[in-house]
């Protein structure tokens, strides 16, 4: 095999310095190339999953945050700037400063954007004092004391359609705010809706259960087979609709997700599939190589991964995209293959968890393989969501060590 080491080394780019792109990055460094750029113009880092422990009021916003130079994988080099469109034929990324890179290989970990403009009067009440949403460090930040303090009125929490990133975590605040909302003797004072896309609350009959059994517990409203399609911040009300029904609701507080989708460059780059209305980065969702432009690899929300997207899925994906890059440098064929593994952790109360892991295909997919019932309500899933899962994001993923 050739050595990543030698005298030229590959010039690889990765756009994203979040955490697919710094997973990638960090386990690229690990396996000694040398030649290793992230493009990043955000000079703080967001853990996002502890955003909706912060809107529920679980933790503190100080805790999902750190400097992006402190996190940047040592031997790594950093661009302060943003992808404007890439150049596949000539293999290079033009920025938004005007400057370029030029690329051997090239790892798009663009995430996803947060269509708030998609919905009509969406970005005004979420500039209002009764607007809140965990898919926002801000607006997270803003949901805890809003969240804490309610005594009383309608709160409504909507879930974004797919594609989204982790658009089941727009549950967790609802969850943690009505069981604190509960332990304070206010819980029948509050009526909260929950606006839900789906006809079910996840889609995986046994993780459904679960959640199910908590919604009827907490007695809250589910609109299933509903989409947020418009609000009016001045009146505190919003609509919801499935076809031509529609509803108006009054509210006190809205915690709402946007829809989402890939960052316009990636379609107008040709990076994106032709009949793809998202633009995703048109890649083998087993390999992540991409379909036309063997030199171009994607993980993460901004990629076709065929499955549910989660923070939680990247570290395996990386793995996989790592070992393929190599063996395509080394004149092979890509040979690990993702199975589509995701994960999303329901934080259901302050103190447990439903920890649903499962396959592109819905099937559970335990990381502990012969706890068939790992994926139910837990305390030690809390732990290792709410304590341990930070330390490892922080110390090691971002490291590419796990």
């Amino acid at each position: 095999m050739n050595d990543p080491r030698s005298t030229a080394p590959p010039r690889i780019v990765v756009i994203g310095g979040g955490n697919a792109g710094l997973s990638v990055a960090g386990r690229l460094q690990r396996a000694r190339f040398r030649d290793i750029t992230v493009i990043e113009p955000r000079e703080t880092h967001v853990f996002a999953p502890l955003q909706s422990h912060i809107a529920g009021g679980a933790a503190r916003a100080s805790e999902a945050v750190r400097r992006q130079a402190d996190v940047i994988p040592p031997g790594v080099r950093w661009v302060r700037d943003e992808a404007f469109t890439v150049d596949a034929e000539a293999r290079r990324v033009h920025l938004v400063s005007g400057g370029h890179l030029d690329y051997d290989q090239l790892v798009v970990c663009a995430g996803m954007r947060m269509a708030w403009e998609s919905v009509p009067g969406l970005p005004e009440a979420m500039a209002s004092p009764a607007g809140v949403s965990n898919y926002d460090f801000d607006l997270a930040a803003k949901a805890s004391p809003v969240l804490r303090d309610l005594r009383g009125g309608t709160v409504v929490f909507t879930q974004p359609p797919e594609p989204a990133s982790c658009g089941a975590a727009a549950q967790k605040p609802m969850y943690l705010a009505c069981d604190w909302w509960r332990a304070i003797g206010v819980r029948d004072d509050i009526r909260v809706i929950f606006v839900c896309p789906d006809p079910v609350p996840f889609g995986i009959p046994a993780i459904d259960r679960e959640l199910q059994r908590k919604l009827d517990e907490y007695g809250i409203e589910v609109r299933y087979s509903r989409e947020l399609r418009s609000v009016d911040a001045t009146a505190r009300t919003l609509t919801i609709g499935h076809g031509d029904a529609e509803e108006t609701v009054d509210y006190d507080v809205l915690h709402a997700v946007p829809p989402q989708r890939a960052p316009e460059w990636i379609a107008g780059s040709g990076l994106a599939a032709s009949d793809d209305p998202h633009g995703f980065v048109d890649v083998d969702p087993e390999t992540f190589q991409h379909s036309r432009y063997p030199e171009i690899w994607a993980v993460g929300d901004a990629a076709t991964v065929a499955t549910r997207r989660s923070g939680g899925a990247i570290r395996q994906q990386a793995k996989a995209l790592v070992k393929n890059m190599t063996a395509a440098l080394d004149g092979g064929a890509p040979s690990a293959k993702y199975n589509g593994y995701s994960v999303v952790p329901f934080t259901v109360s302050r103190g447990t968890v439903v920890f649903a892991e499962f396959d592109r295909q819905g099937r559970l997919q335990p990381s502990v393989p012969f706890w068939r019932s790992l994926y139910r309500e837990r305390r030690l899933s809390w732990i290792a969501d709410r304590r341990i899962l930070p330390w490892v994001y922080w110390h090691l993923i971002l490291r590419g060590r796990a």
